[in-house]
């Protein structure tokens, strides 16, 4: 099927017309995101954001005003521009306070307790994946792993490390939406 086809199924919430669409839209989305940004991991990371975003909103396409793939491209190339915003502002400001010589104000106590009720969160709400997408998780986030390395260390086909993946990251962001009241 095409992805004009498959995005109105997927906006009915098709999981098996997204996986498909997943896999022709995935390439060039990330081609476009690694042409603006240049960083071959924050175009993965804006790759995830768009299909999820997609995923979300697919219901919005209309396709009087153009092809589906027009429309997955558009959504990638805002998203990848506003990465590169952010990433300048960001810039921007360190450069402007080291500019001044300041320091801000470091409390080391609250940092800590923080990032250790982060981490925290973030194993609670693992916890509460499926082990199947727990592993395909933990093995691409926490050691490292392309998702093609993931479907050869798990023995599965690639389609299903994506589905677990996607799968897995949806539940994550619930769940840490929900332990930080809705701001993930």
């Amino acid at each position: 099927m095409e992805p004009d086809e498959l995005l109105p199924l997927v906006a009915k919430g098709d999981q098996r017309a997204f996986e498909e669409l997943y896999g022709l839209v995935c390439g060039p989305v990330y081609g476009l995101t690694r042409r603006v940004l240049r960083d071959p991991a924050q175009s993965e990371e804006v790759v995830q954001e768009v299909l999820l975003e997609l995923w979300r909103t697919a219901g919005r396409f209309d396709p009087a005003r153009g092809s589906a793939l027009s429309w997955v491209l558009t959504l990638a190339h805002r998203r990848a521009v506003d990465r590169v915003r952010s990433v300048r502002a960001a810039n921007d400001r360190e450069r402007r306070v080291a500019e001044r010589g300041e320091v801000p104000a470091f409390d080391e106590v609250a940092e800590a307790v923080e990032g250790r009720l982060e981490r925290e969160w973030v194993r609670r709400c693992l916890r509460r994946l499926t082990d199947l997408q727990r592993q395909a998780v933990t093995l691409a986030y926490y050691d490292g792993y392309t998702y093609r390395e993931v479907a050869r260390r798990l023995s599965v086909p690639l389609g299903t490390v994506k589905t677990r993946m996607r799968a897995g990251l949806l539940r994550l962001r619930e769940c840490l939406g929900a332990a930080t009241g809705g701001a993930a």
